[in-house]
């Protein structure tokens, strides 16, 4: 339903996680007898979950422990990882950086040249644990290191901005033909980011195996303050799911609908899954473990853009091991733990055995969710009331 901004405008509602909640159905399941589990192109993944791309997230031994659990991460091929031979010195002085100091910074640390020999070097680390290899290139040199990453055998390639098109337009360069550049490479092509209906199936088009949906819902993203962009992403979610129907009606052809950002808690990501998501991407939950390279910090991949930052470094503190945040066991009550086991349960609870038939779940607009008889949960900072 469009509604009138003013004479000459009007708009879309649009809604976010806080916004809706999953309706139980007729039945309910034993969680023992729910699969959560996610099958991209050739590789089968227990969990639904791909880690995000940012530095302070995913290193190649986060990757590997993820891939062991049964989820798949993304390293970034353009970050400090390629950037630099030994990670800690600069990791140590991001996490010690006042917050006046730390974008500046960080653009300096940025500015060190990617190293050819490093991108490789990090996928073979990844690939020699027997592990999915998975790493992120940004639309501007996807073409430069595409040779590098199929000759260290690079399982999935993400093609990641902060919002991609099937149809980038320049007075000044050639941009990158999207189609083209997919149809023609030999591993199998995750894109993105995008929010609305028309972006996903032209994205769809190119012959991508997913494509990632949101634009800027990111704990640690700015986009939608600096630029004024962004769909909320519930709403995001659905209209690439819608997408993703009318793909798969002219073409045959399935292509994954992943949730990028914006998931704090395991209601989250059920929530992402019940608005049509086959999976996820998240990046500040698991950059709070202990294993994460970013010692309890979090910054997004625009964060030292250098010329407009879109990102902040923000301090998400370290709840637990990448093992109690995705699959348990839960040693505090505010759904940051044990994301994927509050998945499997909220599909139980429902009466859903796969998540091709969770995408079906009822949903409903509740603005008073989270506080309706919560007052004291709240009042004394407990529970959900943090």
């Amino acid at each position: 339903m469009e509604i009138e901004i003013g004479i000459g405008k009007s708009g879309r509602r649009a809604y976010g996680f806080d916004d809706i909640a999953i309706v139980p159905s007729r039945r309910t399941r034993d969680p023992e007898d729910v699969d959560i589990s996610w099958e991209l192109d050739a590789y089968r993944f227990e969990l639904p979950l791909v880690a995000a791309a940012m530095d302070g997230v995913t290193s190649p031994a986060t990757a590997i422990e993820v891939g062991e659990l049964g989820g798949l991460a993304c390293l970034n091929l353009e970050g400090l990882w390629t950037r630099y031979d030994d990670l800690d010195p600069a990791f140590e002085e991001i996490a010690s950086l006042p917050a006046e100091k730390a974008t500046r910074r960080m653009q300096e640390l940025y500015a060190e040249p990617i190293k050819a020999e490093l991108i490789g070097k990090r996928i073979t680390e990844i690939k020699s644990a027997g592990v999915t290899a998975c790493g992120s290139l940004t639309p501007q040199r996807v073409e430069r290191y595409a040779k590098l990453v199929l000759e260290a055998d690079l399982d999935v390639l993400v093609i990641q901005g902060t919002v991609v098109s099937a149809e980038h337009v320049s007075k000044t360069s050639e941009p990158l033909n999207l189609k083209k550049f997919i149809r023609e490479f030999e591993v199998p092509v995750i894109v993105g980011g995008c929010s609305s209906y028309s972006t996903a199936l032209h994205l769809m088009r190119t012959g991508a195996v997913g494509i990632l949906v949101g634009v800027g819902p990111g704990h640690a993203c700015t986009s939608r303050a600096v630029l004024g962009i962004g769909v909320p992403q519930a709403t995001a979610i659905a209209d690439a799911a819608g997408a993703r129907i009318r793909h798969l009606d002219e073409t045959g052809v399935y292509v994954h609908v992943i949730a990028d950002g914006g998931m704090g808690t395991g209601g989250d990501v059920a929530k992402a899954i019940a608005c049509g998501a086959d999976a996820v991407m998240i990046g500040s939950p698991l950059a709070g473990a202990y294993e994460a390279p970013g010692r309890g910090y979090h910054w997004g991949m625009a964060t030292f853009h250098p010329t407009l930052p879109r990102g902040a470094r923000v301090n998400v503190g370290q709840k637990g091991t990448l093992r109690e945040i995705l699959v348990g066991p839960a040693h505090e009550n505010d759904g940051t733990l044990n994301l994927f086991g509050a998945l499997r349960t909220s599909m139980a609870t429902t009466g859903y055995a796969t998540v091709k038939e969770f995408q079906k779940a009822e949903v409903m607009v509740a603005p008073a969710l989270l506080t309706e008889g919560k007052s004291l949960q709240r009042a004394q900072g407990i529970g959900t009331g943090h």
